[in-house]
């Protein structure tokens, strides 16, 4: 019975010298379900358990989209002022660097040409992470010269949104961003190049109420926020309960807001079959 017995000759290992899994080795979605994160990238961050769609980056959407992740970045090195003097908790220029260091991005919007099945495209992708994807001159000023790369190589113009809105700290500056890109998007129409709108969860305020909701083709990924204001206040403004899935993709989609909604896993073959009829 020596199996059922605690001997000296068992594993000795001091609780100093004991390691914990590493951090980010998996994840766990909403609904429980626990994916390893090396599945989770080779499955486009969706979990295939629930299909729960991972928020990602624009370093994630360029793996995804760009043949062999090749690409030119456009803009790379562009960085916000502080055109209000604007001071809340702490200067705003400071709050730019510091979120500059922790993320490891200039702004909240990267724009890059490149190919999607070895056709011509330009893709602009925001971060929520660079705070909270809020749009500000560098956005604006960043998917105007992307469309401008566009116009010029009369090549398509993909935009990934993904934000809460204007950035409070710039104001009016900001505002303007809206009229400033929609007034672009409308050259592109004009040369009859094709916009695609893509967006993903959440996309609200100022970017949806212009280039967002723009695209020749506006697409939602499965189970994304979209809307302008949110909903707690909504429905602290009109005194009534929401529907359910209220300012979803799905319930946008019903309402004829969006064209279609697609599986991240299927973006880059839908995306490649799109560009072909367009071109077509």
């Amino acid at each position: 019975m020596a199996w059922f017995k605690r001997t000296d000759k068992g594993i000795k290992t001091s609780t100093e010298e004991k390691k914990d899994a590493p951090d980010g080795l998996w994840f766990k979605t909403p609904q429980g379900n626990i994916i390893h994160t090396r599945e989770l990238k080779n499955n486009s961050y969706v979990c295939p358990d629930d299909d729960y769609h991972v928020k990602i980056g624009s370093k994630e959407y360029f793996e995804i989209l760009f043949d062999n992740n090749q690409f030119k970045e456009l803009d790379a090195n562009m960085t916000s002022g502080d055109p209000l003097n604007f001071t809340d908790s702490k200067p705003y220029p400071a709050r730019i660097e510091a979120t500059i260091k922790k993320t490891d991005l200039k702004d909240a919007v990267r724009s890059a040409v490149g190919k999607i099945d070895g056709q011509d495209i330009v893709i602009a992708c925001m971060d929520f992470n660079f705070i909270g994807g809020s749009m500000g001159s560098v956005v604006g000023e960043k998917i105007a010269r992307a469309i401008d790369h566009s116009l010029k190589n009369k090549i398509p113009f993909l935009m990934i949104s993904k934000s809460g809105g204007a950035r409070m700290m710039e104001a009016g500056f900001s505002l303007m961003q809206m009229a400033k890109t929609s007034a672009k998007l409308s050259l592109l129409d004009d040369a009859k190049i094709p916009y695609i709108s893509l967006l993903t969860d959440p996309t609200t305020g100022g970017v949806t109420a212009s280039y967002a909701m723009l695209g020749d083709f506006n697409i939602a990924e499965p189970g994304a926020l979209i809307g302008f204001a949110g909903p707690r206040v909504i429905r602290e403004t009109i005194g009534k309960d929401l529907p359910k899935g209220f300012q979803s993709s799905e319930f946008v989609l019903e309402h004829g807001f969006l064209d279609f909604i697609i599986d991240r896993r299927q973006l880059k073959s839908r995306l490649s079959t799109l560009l072909r009829l367009l071109k077509n």
